[in-house]
């Protein structure tokens, strides 16, 4: 047994993942954000679906049509593959725990 918010890294300066699942057909992934964003250069256009969901601090989300999506604590958000996004922002002031999905149909 494991507690998703607990160990978690002591390093700020990166992100952090880590698999808590992983097969052919699903991979379940904690994220550990310090204040990360997605690198300015590029957007995330994964072949995979992903359900993300926030347990701590909060996170935005822009997608390439300028919608953005705020999530704190308790919320989630379902991206389709090929939907390109990138996360413009995490909480500096304490982590931001994502519990990531990714699958395919």
């Amino acid at each position: 047994m494991i507690n998703i918010l607990e160990n978690l890294p002591k390093n700020t300066e990166v992100e952090h993942f880590q698999d808590i699942i992983k097969s052919d057909a699903i991979r379940i992934e904690r994220i550990v954000s310090y204040g990360q964003s997605s690198p300015e250069e590029g957007w995330y256009d994964q072949s995979e679906h992903e359900w993300v969901l926030v347990l701590s601090g909060y996170g935005v989300v822009e997608f390439d049509c300028g919608e953005i999506c705020q999530l704190k604590s308790g919320d989630c958000l379902l991206i389709k593959a090929g939907r390109k996004h990138r996360v413009i922002e995490t909480s500096s002031d304490e982590a931001t725990v994502w519990l990531a999905v990714f699958y395919r149909e």
